[in-house]
């Protein structure tokens, strides 16, 4: 394939380093900041690259929204995190020019723990939920997108939820549909998402650790393989 990067952050210069080992090259890189030293040509539009079978998205809000705006055509496989609403609701309209996908986390493993979730859930209808995720500390979203998309999932499978982001100015038992929120940012944690269930007298945790960003970027790089060869449309693990 040949791939145009969105954004040029730690993420994507993985993507660069094994899609090339494998065979790939990258045609052109599109940066938030125009100033930072890529060894790739520099483009400022999508549509400024005629060239390119792939775009790979890990980048900003800020950056990609406005590239959005653009009229082009090119399969884009997108993993930023921030204003997933915004996000998906412009993607959706472009997919009916050309295959899309989105994802909060290119980890196939995550998804699968959102699948567990589905069952998990309506088991476990009487049990309070937590979520917990911890990440490095040069991560500026909180919490992560991985963590609103399990809650996301959750919502979908109990009704009348609501997220509970900050117990520590509430003087108030803990309400049975509420979802706890935690966040935590140090070192070098490439990710951590943990799913806590707890009953009267026992819990239950759905767990989720990765070990090496590179699960992200060859998440990204498989994705876009199947991608170019799909009719337009929008796609998520769920129907990819």
């Amino acid at each position: 394939m040949k791939i145009l990067l969105i954004g040029y952050g730690a993420m994507n210069q993985r993507v660069a380093r094994l899609a090339e080992e494998n065979g790939h090259s990258i045609v052109g890189v599109i940066l938030k900041n125009k100033d930072k030293e890529v060894p790739y040509p520099i483009f400022n539009k999508i549509s400024e690259v005629t060239d390119a079978d792939v775009a790979i998205d890990f980048s900003h809000p800020d950056l990609l929204l406005s590239l959005l705006e653009d009229s082009f055509q090119l399969p884009l496989v997108i993993a930023t995190t921030g204003q997933k609403e915004k996000i998906t609701e412009r993607l959706k309209v472009l997919s009916s020019d050309m295959p899309i996908f989105f994802s909060a986390n290119m980890s196939y493993g995550v998804h699968v723990l959102s699948k567990l979730l589905e069952t998990a859930v309506p088991l476990l209808n009487d049990f309070d939920i937590e979520l917990t995720e911890a990440h490095h500390n040069q991560k500026v979203d909180a919490p992560s997108g991985t963590l609103v998309k399990l809650y996301d999932a959750i919502k979908e499978l109990r009704q009348n939820v609501y997220p509970n982001y900050n117990r520590s100015d509430q003087e108030a038992k803990r309400k049975q549909n509420e979802i706890g929120i935690h966040t935590l940012r140090g070192g070098t944690i490439v990710g951590e998402h943990h799913i806590l269930f707890a009953g009267i007298d026992e819990t239950i945790t759905l767990t989720h650790s990765a070990q090496s960003k590179d699960i992200f970027a060859n998440g990204a790089i498989k994705v876009a393989k199947q991608l170019i060869h799909y009719q337009s449309g929008y796609y998520t693990f769920d129907n990819i």
